[in-house]
């Protein structure tokens, strides 16, 4: 059933022609005042990026028994988490609820990074601190005691297009190497102009929340010099070679600007041989993953990777890959 025209024409009322930065992460920081966060199971926790400590949020599900002030003892799989936000918004702590949701949905402790936003902090810098996170969950076990094949990298939006970087890179740098990722409606190219190949871009990209423009700006904001566009950590789709990447789930929303975007990534690793399960959520806009536990596409996203996960690794690299689209 497709969005309603009384809903369209207040998607349209609230699809802003300019990005507002200041406005913006200020109506983010809204989503910070949780009554429950309390009585969430979390550790704070820092991880050195050089000179620079990033901090996280590790969730631990409820049905965990009580783990203490650490993790040292852990044996549940570890899913390491980017949050969206176009690199310039969101945090740890308007990401609290989602964050939460997925630990409890999967059974899975979640580690959520609260990297440096443009553009205070440019590209690639949010992707290093993600990286060194990484590295240290993947490599130095200490924290989270957690084998490297029970590891999955995580990320919506912005936090999709740093997922999707992140793996090349750790490929690309052999210092280690994720077998699962999930990426939900991620940002991987940076072409939202009125000509762009995405049909998508032009169909959803001014009435429905997310706008093309605002890609753009968040590109914009995002870049530290216009080379950076032909990057493949900038925009993963630009990679030369596509193998050789993990396991992937990909997720994307039929009323998204990005909609075509990520799923053309998908078909690129799958035709490079990667394992690709890719589904598109009806109905649904840009950013639905952070929205209440009970709406339908997070509930239907949540089975996605509940079943996703759930496969057996060993025996899913043996099948013949192939494209699973609802």
């Amino acid at each position: 059933m497709a969005i309603n025209e009384a809903a369209k024409a207040v998607l349209k009322a609230l699809s802003y022609a300019h990005l507002d930065l200041p406005a913006a992460r200020r109506f983010a920081e809204i989503k910070s005042f949780d009554p429950l966060k309390g009585l969430y199971k979390t550790i704070d926790h820092k991880f050195l990026n050089g000179d620079h400590e990033v901090p996280t949020r590790i969730y631990i599900p409820e049905k965990c028994p009580d783990c203490g002030c650490n993790m040292e003892n852990n044996t549940l799989p570890v899913m390491l988490f980017c949050h969206g936000g176009g690199f310039v918004t969101e945090s740890v702590d308007t990401y609290n609820r989602t964050c939460r949701n997925l630990a409890n949905s999967t059974g899975q402790v979640v580690v959520s990074v609260d990297y440096r936003l443009a553009p205070e902090s440019r590209f690639p810098i949010g992707l290093e601190d993600c990286y060194a996170v990484a590295k240290a969950i993947f490599c130095e076990r200490g924290i989270l005691s957690v084998d490297p094949c029970n590891i999955t990298l995580i990320g919506d939006s912005a936090g999709g297009n740093i997922t999707a970087a992140l793996c090349q890179m750790a490929r690309d740098r052999g210092e280690f190497m994720p077998r699962r990722q999930i990426l939900i409606y991620p940002c991987v190219d940076n072409d939202y102009s009125e000509n762009s190949k995405y049909p998508s871009v032009t169909e959803n990209g001014t009435d429905y929340l997310l706008t093309r423009r605002d890609m753009q700006e968040y590109m914009d904001l995002y870049k530290t010099c216009d080379a950076d566009f032909d990057n493949p950590y900038f925009s993963p789709i630009k990679a030369e070679n596509f193998t050789d990447l993990p396991r992937t789930l990909l997720i994307t929303a039929e009323f998204d600007p990005l909609r075509d975007e990520g799923e053309a990534y998908a078909y690129r690793l799958l035709q490079a041989g990667v394992k690709v399960e890719m589904h598109r959520i009806p109905d649904s806009l840009h950013g639905f993953f952070a929205m209440n536990a009970s709406y339908k596409p997070v509930k239907q996203c949540i089975s996605y990777i509940n079943g996703f996960l759930k496969e057996d690794d060993s025996d899913a690299s043996n099948k013949k890959s192939e494209m699973a689209q609802a």
